[in-house]
């Protein structure tokens, strides 16, 4: 992942007046960053999840369920493109024509190696601070996921580490009922 440094703080219209060249642009605190097309085995993961995530939402009325590219402005100067997003019934308010106005309930970014500490790091940080619930961290070369959930100080819990070694499941409180085996998520 590159970082293109400004001198000033980048905002969602200097954003929205990016080239359409197929190139996926987030803002991170008016930093503008590019994201490399990811590989197979990353899209393959972002289909069980969709497959699994849209169809139970779908069938209990929770909510709705998006892939990138979809616009989430976090802020004025944080617009991110999660790689799945979740966002609950209560908070459908969000969603615009155009992008989705605030924190989504749920993020999932699956890692590519360009963009790990992006992920890990940088974008945790951010969706934490702006009150996303549930943060998931899927590793594709690990077969492991971290879920991140939100404590009763308002931030990210230590994550719960889910592997395709120890077995499990993808639960979360704001899916009551779901339950996705863990081998599920980077079936082939």
């Amino acid at each position: 992942m590159e970082s293109l440094a400004e001198s000033t703080k980048l905002t969602y219209e200097d954003y929205c007046d990016l080239p359409d060249d197929g190139k996926r642009y987030e803002i991170i605190d008016g930093e503008l960053y590019v994201n490399p097309a990811p590989n197979l085995k990353h899209q393959r993961v972002i289909v069980n999840l969709v497959l699994a995530l849209g169809f139970f939402v779908r069938d209990h009325k929770l909510g709705d369920v998006y892939v990138a590219p979809t616009d989430v402005v976090l802020s004025k100067t944080d617009v991110v493109q999660p790689d799945v997003l979740f966002i609950t019934n209560e908070n459908a308010d969000r969603l615009t024509r155009a992008n989705v106005q605030g924190a989504p309930d749920l993020a999932i970014e699956v890692l590519s190696e360009s963009n790990r500490r992006h992920d890990e790091v940088i974008k945790r940080k951010r969706y934490e601070g702006f009150g996303v619930a549930e943060y998931w961290i899927v590793d594709p070369e690990l077969e492991l996921v971290k879920v991140f959930r939100r404590g009763a100080d308002d931030k990210f819990e230590r994550p719960m580490e889910i592997s395709v070694e120890e077995g499990g499941a993808l639960t979360s409180a704001l899916l009551p009922g779901f339950s996705m085996p863990i081998a599920d998520v980077f079936a082939d």
